[in-house]
């Protein structure tokens, strides 16, 4: 069983436009996941450092960032960053362009877990639809295309407000998409624009918001999460039910 989670921290600024690093960690161990993708980690404009210190996370969370980051001041790339318990292990990592006016992105990493390789890619996407689709488009090529198959969650926020969007439905080839519950604004979530999107060896056994106090003061998104459990003997991958059906 893993528990994985997806959080915007807003730059570590509340609803209440204070920025409180403390604030947004007591929020992570609340959630207690065993990897946690943040949204909005980095300051967008000059060094673009983590507003979240990486000596502290390390030492009251017993998390450890990916090391995505090349100027040893951001936490990710594009306020994409991940974090993963110190028991699992970081096989390999990698940024992800992708196609849009404004800076975004997406990190992958390769991760075992008990002797169980899985991939984990966590994304923040466009504002506009026409780009979330080109966003998402992009994403299958480069994760399906470029590199070795394995059992694969995508995190992240979509930026996308209804299930039915067309953009969700270039995902649902490879993938089951996951809406855990509205989580925006915090304070009265209207919206579900967070989401965990599972590639068929995962079960998702539960899925959920994190609405506790300090949470719904220290972000304007909640945080999402989902218990999942990987069954990769007991089911074909993508990549090898498509070589049985080209044999056959």
């Amino acid at each position: 069983m893993l528990k994985i989670g997806s959080y915007n921290i807003q730059k570590a600024i509340g609803v209440d436009a204070r920025r409180r690093p403390e604030r947004t960690l007591k929020v992570i161990r609340e959630l207690d996941c065993d990897v946690l993708a943040l949204q909005e980690a980095d300051k967008r404009f000059g060094p673009r450092e983590s507003t979240l210190d990486r000596v502290t996370i390390l030492s009251e969370t017993g998390y450890r960032p990916v090391p995505f980051s090349e100027n040893g001041k951001s936490l990710g790339w594009h306020g994409n960053a991940i974090l993963v318990r110190d028991s699992i292990g970081i096989v390999d990592f990698r940024k992800l362009e992708l196609p849009t006016l404004e800076p975004r992105g997406a990190v992958a990493v390769d991760l075992d877990i008990g002797g169980e390789k899985i991939r984990v890619a966590a994304m923040h996407l466009s504002l506009l639809g026409h780009f979330r689709k080109k966003q998402i488009s992009s994403l299958m090529h480069q994760l399906h295309e470029n590199l070795d198959y394995l059992p694969t969650v995508l995190i992240g926020d979509l930026n996308e407000w209804r299930d039915t969007a067309r953009s969700l439905k270039l995902l649902e080839e490879r993938y089951e998409v996951t809406t855990p519950g509205k989580s925006f604004p915090s304070p009265l979530p209207v919206g579900s624009l967070d989401r965990i999107i599972t590639s068929p060896e995962f079960t998702v056994q539960k899925a959920g918001v994190h609405k506790s106090r300090t949470a719904r003061v220290a972000s304007d998104h909640l945080p999402v999460w989902a218990h999942l459990s990987l069954e990769a003997s007991g089911h074909l991958s993508v990549s090898a039910k498509k070589s049985s059906e080209e044999i056959y």
